[in-house]
This record gives C-alpha cells, sequence and structure tokens, in this order.
C-alpha cells in the first residue's frame, strides 16, 4: 500500500502511457507489413504528444502552483519510449540509411539522440548523482521538441496545434511573464 500511495502518478502516467500500445499491436499483428507503416505514423504522433504534454508542466505550474517533479519525470520517460518506439519502427520499415535522405529525417533522429541521454537520467538516483548538471542536462528537452516540430513540419504533418502549445509555454517560462503570473496567482 504503501508503495502505491508513493508511486501512484508514475503508476497514472505509466497506464496511460502503454494504453495505446494494446490496440497498435493488434492493428500490427493482423494487418502485416501495411499497418507497420501506419504504426510509425501513429508512434509518432504519440511522442509528440508527450513531449508536449512533459513541456507545459512547467507552465501549468507557473499558472496554477501545481506541481509533481517525479510525473514528469515518468511523463518524459513514456515521452522517449514511444519516440524510441517510432524510430525503431521507421528504420524496420525504411531501414536505417533512409534517416540521411531527407532533412525532416535527420532532424528526427537529431532529437532522438537527445532523447537517449535525457532517457538515461531521469531518474532519482541520477539526479542524486549529477546534481546541478543534471537539471541543465534536461534542458536539453527544449531542443527535441524544436526538433521535432520541425520534423513534423517537414513532412507536412498536423503540427500546429503543438507549435502553438509549446510556443505559449515557452512564453509562460520567459521571467516577466512567470514572475506577473506568479505575482497574480499568490494575490486570490
Amino acid at each position: 500500500m504503501k508503495f502505491l500511495k508513493r508511486n501512484y502518478g508514475w503508476i497514472i502516467v505509466v497506464i496511460l502511457g502503454a494504453l495505446p500500445l494494446i490496440p497498435l499491436l493488434k492493428i500490427g499483428i493482423e494487418e502485416g507489413e501495411n499497418s507497420a507503416e501506419m504504426l510509425y505514423h501513429i508512434s509518432g504522433e504519440f511522442a509528440i504528444r508527450w513531449m508536449t504534454a512533459v513541456l507545459t508542466l512547467t507552465p501549468f505550474y507557473i499558472l496554477f502552483g501545481i506541481a509533481n517533479l517525479y510525473v514528469r519525470q515518468a511523463m518524459g520517460i513514456v515521452t522517449s519510449v514511444w519516440s524510441f518506439i517510432h524510430f525503431a519502427l521507421f528504420i524496420w520499415i525504411e531501414g536505417f540509411l533512409e534517416t540521411f535522405t531527407q532533412v525532416n529525417y535527420v532532424l528526427g533522429l537529431l532529437a532522438i539522440m537527445i532523447l537517449i541521454p535525457l532517457f538515461f537520467t531521469s531518474s532519482r538516483k541520477a539526479m542524486r548523482l549529477l546534481k546541478r548538471k543534471w537539471k541543465k542536462l534536461q534542458r536539453f528537452a527544449y531542443a527535441a521538441i524544436v526538433l521535432s516540430l520541425l520534423h513534423v513540419f517537414l513532412l507536412d504533418k498536423a503540427w500546429l496545434i503543438y507549435a502553438i502549445v509549446v510556443g505559449l509555454s515557452f512564453i509562460i517560462r520567459l521571467p516577466v511573464v512567470k514572475e506577473y503570473c506568479i505575482a497574480l496567482r499568490s494575490k486570490k
């Protein structure tokens, strides 16, 4: 019971992150090769959705004063897992060398390369070991989202909503806006 009470946020995030895998695996098994291409598009959508959600947590805290760092870490891990699934499916269908044929694929590869160290340092133990360097390393998530948005934009997919949400979250993080929001929140 103590484990559940301490880790309920992680458990909820992992369940929410894993639920879409069930129908995706069913599609992949039942429909064969044609569905594999659809699967890597869907996995890319979930990767960008989770990345956008993770980056909105700090603005959510700024606006409403609600924070849970460990849930953010779980969401970051789910983001990385979806991104790795997306990249693995892409390589399986298109081949690794295809990654270097278009700028948008290279941008996606760079985003994945950024997510790898973030994934492996998204634990409480890594936070303790890296101390202040951990936060500096995790800031590379901003570069990963920008690269991911460019990747999606160049693929001509539905990217505008993600760009707007991420753009607003960056604006809310600006010191002047942040201080104003916190001051406004504390007056209530």
